[in-house]
């Protein structure tokens, strides 16, 4: 395995400590329907075309950045840019707009251009484009470190590779059986189907096939160079990276849920599993033993994110918890949100002036940004 796959995963989405309250406000919603899906009948899970939605370019002059090079071609020191504003390195960033050079893969100042080379800066989403190609619900999309790739897989059997810049699919790999994660780590790509885990290297092209999880593979994580993923029959089988010709050692099987396990993540030197029990079990990853199990929701536990010393922890049963440790070191809920469909998925970037942001994703169609750490929705 690469040695890159020791850093694991991404543990937090943002520095500061949740505060236990909230504000009730109107939240900002986007609501993404395929072509084929009536305005009027909410969304059935079905949907088989990926949404490509960066933030738009432009933030408020109080969210302006500190400071920002010039992006324009010409000389940046007695010449102004296509916005009439000089091109003076020692001068204040441009309103927090996104590089038009750098959007199109032509800027040529990296880190001395003026604007911004990120999509994730400004207060809103725009549609980028729409990639379409797959028959059936899409079940995982990865964009693995340094790739130019975009890596998709779908319920209807296929795995599909898509060109960043141009968003055409330039290859399909029919996997003969139905897909039920993919992640990436690495040069690494991890598809996870029934009784099998193929992974894939995208830098020297080798292949590999994980054998040992019994039914669908639902869930997959990376940390302390290790390969965790959840299969059907509940149990976590366990892959430790060895030698470049043998980078998958499996080291463990984890027992301890009774029914599918559906959703897996990692913090703070602990593994947690979430499954259709809607129960959540917590293992030590240096020992691998199962250190307690939680119970909080009523139905399926659909995703699990952990942040800064919380854990995040969504249903279908409407709700979202916040774990935390308790005074005498026992995980507890400290705050439930609920939403009013079942929630699938979380995720977490870090915003404007850093601010951790929380992506919620609901079974109707529409995604929930909320500004953490008070919990609050944006308007």
């Amino acid at each position: 395995m690469d040695t890159k796959m020791a850093r694991g995963s991404r543990d937090t989405i943002g520095k500061s400590v949740y505060s236990g309250t909230s504000t009730q406000v109107v939240p900002r919603k986007y609501r993404v329907l395929p072509k084929d899906q009536p305005r009027n009948k909410p969304y059935n899970g079905t949907r088989n075309s990926i949404v490509w939605t960066p933030e738009q370019s432009h933030v408020s002059s109080e969210k302006r950045p500190r400071k920002m090079l010039n992006c324009d071609r010409r000389n940046p020191v007695d010449s102004s840019n296509r916005d009439g504003e000089l091109s003076d390195s020692n001068a204040p960033k441009t309103q927090g707009r996104v590089c038009k050079f750098w959007v199109s893969d032509k800027c040529l100042k990296g880190d001395k251009c003026n604007f911004l080379h990120s999509w994730f800066h400004g207060e809103g989403f725009a549609m980028l484009a729409t990639l379409e190609g797959h028959k059936k619900v899409i079940k995982g999309i990865a964009l693995p470190s340094g790739s130019e790739k975009l890596y998709s897989a779908s319920k209807d059997g296929t795995a599909q590779v898509w060109d960043c810049h141009t968003g055409q699919c330039i290859q399909v790999i029919n996997l003969g059986a139905e897909v039920g994660s993919l992640i990436s780590e690495g040069p690494w790509v991890f598809i996870g189907i029934p009784n099998v885990v193929k992974a894939w290297n995208i830098q020297t092209g080798a292949e590999f096939n994980l054998e040992g999880p019994v039914g669908q593979v639902n869930a997959m994580v990376v940390g302390d160079n290790m390969l965790l993923a959840g299969a059907q029959d509940g149990t976590i089988l366990v892959w430790k990276g060895n030698t470049e010709t043998d980078p998958f050692q499996k080291v463990a099987c984890l027992k301890g849920h009774t029914s599918p396990v559906v959703c897996l993540c990692i913090g703070r030197g602990r593994l947690y599993s979430g499954s259709i029990a809607g129960t959540i079990r917590v293992w030590d990853l240096n020992t691998l033993q199962l250190v307690t199990s939680l119970k909080g929701h009523k139905e399926a536990v659909t995703s699990l994110l952990c942040w800064d010393q919380f854990l995040l922890s969504c249903s279908l049963d409407r709700t979202l918890k916040f774990w935390g440790t308790s005074e005498k070191d026992v995980l507890k809920v400290f705050y439930t949100h609920t939403e009013q469909q079942g929630i699938l998925s979380l995720c977490g970037i870090t915003g404007v002036e850093d601010k951790p942001i929380l992506f919620c994703s609901s079974n109707d169609n529409i995604v929930h940004l909320y500004d953490l750490p008070l919990f609050t929705e944006q308007a």
